[in-house]
């Protein structure tokens, strides 16, 4: 384990640096960029007539993703699940240098929770932090005891509307000091838990530059901070874990040695063995799993970052039984399409009602077909 894991990051470092170097923004709060249509709000009002989202309810899907030029997000919009359009014309959502300690944000992940917010959480880390003047060394701490990148903070936000957003900028570390000392604090995501009654986090933990496992726990109802100490979720060795539940079983897939395998439990935070087989198509490799249902279908969509590509991309495939999937290709290259942006990372979908995506494309001044 130790060995695989110390080389994908090797693999990953080289295969990534050198193509980003030359395009990378080095410093966005610099640049003249286009308003992000998104604010920053104290608290949150929930909407009277707010209620818990059906799948008959919805009726559009939205994309969450990130880009290493800007070391922001972004949004996109969709009516079929197929073709994606940006909805602030290839600028960000969301600034890095706005939300982060280290400036800058990675790994977003979006879902709706049982009271219908959205639920955005983003890794805090800036990889090119140096050149961009945030900091006099390469990674906040040594990379010889660290590791690569070594952050210590997520980004948890919520919001009712898509526009107005309550923000925190969360030290694990300071938070939970009976974690020890932890290298980073990895690619968060949002999933709730029908046991606990309440929206469950996790994410990676690493730990010795080496040792990579998934822990949960249980954020406060305002979404502004983690209440419980992280545990971990598996033994499983890995790290962007994106947890499913479909029927009685949940379904995770996550990322070792570079590409996308996948576990099953009937626990949302336990019982998940290892199964060893690659379920992505690529040969290259890939990150980042997120997987979304077809709405009105019984098909579900996998989704995954394929960053060792050039140009890098997002790979899907598609599968209804969780055992046989059907590679349909990458953005612009199969059925996914992307109208007026490129070359994506680590993204999210989840889901909208036509009422929110007539609103998002209102408020955004995005031209897309409705119906």
């Amino acid at each position: 384990m130790m060995y695989k894991l110390l080389l994908f990051e090797l693999i990953y470092a080289l295969s990534f640096f050198a193509p980003i170097a030359a395009q990378t923004r080095l410093n966005p709060d610099q640049d003249a960029m286009r308003p992000t249509g998104t604010e920053i709000v104290s608290e949150l009002k929930k909407p009277e007539k707010q209620q818990k989202p059906d799948e008959n309810d919805f009726g559009g899907y939205l994309l969450v993703y990130f880009k290493d030029q800007t070391q922001s997000a972004y949004f996109a919009i969709s009516s079929d699940g197929c073709t994606f359009t940006d909805v602030n014309d290839g600028e960000p959502v969301f600034r890095g240098v706005d939300l982060a300690e280290q400036k800058g944000v990675r790994d977003p992940h979006i879902t709706r929770g049982p009271d219908g917010a959205f639920y955005l959480v983003m890794t805090d880390l800036h990889i090119f932090g140096k050149r961009a003047g945030f900091r006099g060394t390469d990674w906040q701490r040594p990379a010889e005891k660290y590791g690569w990148g070594n952050n210590r903070a997520i980004v948890l936000m919520k919001s009712y509307d898509l526009i107005h957003w309550t923000h925190s900028d969360f030290r694990v570390d300071k938070a939970f000091p009976e974690l020890g000392d932890i290298d980073c604090s990895w690619a968060p995501q949002t999933v709730y838990d029908e046991k606990e009654d309440k929206m469950m986090v996790y994410f990676t933990i690493r730990y010795n530059n080496k040792e990579c496992h998934m822990y949960y726990c249980y954020p406060n109802e305002d979404f502004t901070k983690l209440e419980t100490l992280p545990k971990r979720i598996t033994e499983i060795g890995g790290l962007d874990g994106d947890i499913t539940k479909v029927g009685d079983n949940y379904h995770l897939f996550y990322v070792n040695g570079a590409k996308v395998l996948h576990s099953v439990s009937d626990k949302i935070n336990g019982g998940f063995k290892t199964e060893g087989k690659r379920i992505d198509p690529e040969s290259v490799n890939t990150e980042a799993p997120n997987v979304f249902k077809r709405l009105g279908t019984d098909t579900y969509v996998l989704m995954y970052d394929v960053y060792g590509a050039r140009p890098n991309n997002m790979g899907f495939s598609e599968t209804t039984d969780f055992e046989t999937y059907k590679n349909i290709g990458h953005f612009n290259e199969g059925i996914m399409k992307t109208t007026n942006f490129e070359r994506p990372k680590h993204g999210a979908v989840t889901y909208l009602t036509p009422d929110e995506l007539k609103d998002v494309a209102k408020h955004w001044k995005v031209k897309i077909d409705l119906e």
